[in-house]
C-alpha cells in the first residue's frame, strides 16, 4: 500500500514540474510579443539633454542660449568657508576645570556654546568661574580653546561687549 502512494506522490511532483515550466514559457513568449510591439529604440531615442534650468529633456539645446564660462570660475570641491573670517579673540567664561585632570570647558559669552580647554592651552593658572578671552581652533572631535587667558579689567570693559 505504501508504494502506490508513493507514485501517486511522484506523479503529482511531476504534473507540478511540468506545470510550472509551462507557466514560465508563456511569461517568456509574453514578454517577447510586448518588446516587439514596442519596437526597438534607436539611439538617438535613448538620448536626454540638460535645459538651462538643470531639467533633463528629449530636445536638444538651443545654441544661441549657449553660454561662455571659464575655467578659473569653476570651483572644485568645497567652496570657502566665508564665516571663518570672524572675530578670532573671544570672551567667556570657565564652565569647569579639573587642575588634576588637566581639562575643563570655557562657555563662550556670545555663541554661548562649550569649548573644551586643555591645561597646555591655558597661560596661568584658572579656576571655575574665572573670565578669560582664548582663540578658538578646531580640534579632531571639536572646537578647542587656545592662548586662553585670565581677563583683565580693562579687556571686560571693551566696547564689544558693552555693545551686546
Amino acid at each position: 500500500m505504501g508504494r502506490s502512494q508513493e507514485s501517486f506522490s511522484k506523479k503529482e511532483k511531476e504534473k507540478k514540474r511540468r506545470k510550472k515550466n509551462q507557466e514560465k514559457r508563456e511569461r517568456r513568449e509574453l514578454r517577447k510579443a510586448q518588446k516587439a510591439e514596442q519596437g526597438t529604440k534607436t539611439f538617438e531615442d535613448m538620448l536626454s539633454y540638460v535645459d538651462e534650468n538643470g531639467n533633463l529633456t528629449t530636445t536638444p539645446p538651443d545654441p544661441t542660449k549657449r553660454k561662455k564660462i571659464k575655467a578659473e570660475d569653476i570651483v572644485l570641491g568645497v567652496p570657502p568657508n566665508e564665516h571663518a573670517a570672524r572675530e578670532t579673540i573671544r570672551h567667556g567664561m570657565i564652565k569647569f576645570f579639573s587642575p588634576d585632570k588637566g581639562y575643563g570647558f570655557i562657555v563662550d559669552d556670545h555663541t554661548k556654546e562649550s569649548i573644551f580647554v586643555h591645561v597646555n592651552n591655558v597661560d596661568g593658572t584658572i579656576k571655575e568661574t574665572d573670565r578669560v578671552i582664548f582663540e578658538v581652533e578646531m580640534g579632531p572631535k571639536g572646537p578647542n580653546a587656545v592662548n586662553v587667558k585670565l581677563e583683565t579689567i580693562e579687556e571686560s570693559e571693551s566696547p564689544e561687549l558693552k555693545a551686546e
